[in-house]
């Protein structure tokens, strides 16, 4: 997948079946495109199936918070110590 020329035609079909990747960028698109097929290559070989969908929530989190100017610049700044538990709903 790293090296396969073909893998250019599933980085581009990505927003057809993921409409929310328009807000990441193309490196991130790639980056979720390759941790994809991983994690659905584990599920077929390995028959896990939980690590596709924390793939997937986690790249959907990421885009619903860089879609929101005011959230992504709350995200970028800089914290310390803990919050506590996280609230995770997909």
């Amino acid at each position: 997948m790293r090296h396969d020329p073909t893998a250019r035609a599933l980085v581009i079909a990505m927003p057809e079946v993921f409409p929310w990747v328009r807000h990441l960028i193309s490196d991130e698109v790639r980056s979720f495109t390759l941790e994809l097929v991983e994690a659905l290559s584990d599920a077929a070989e390995l028959d896990v199936d939980a690590t596709t969908q924390e793939v997937i929530a986690g790249w959907r989190a990421t885009a619903r918070i860089k879609a929101d100017p005011a959230h992504y610049a709350q995200a970028c700044e800089a914290t310390s110590g803990d919050f506590g538990p996280v609230d995770v709903s997909v």
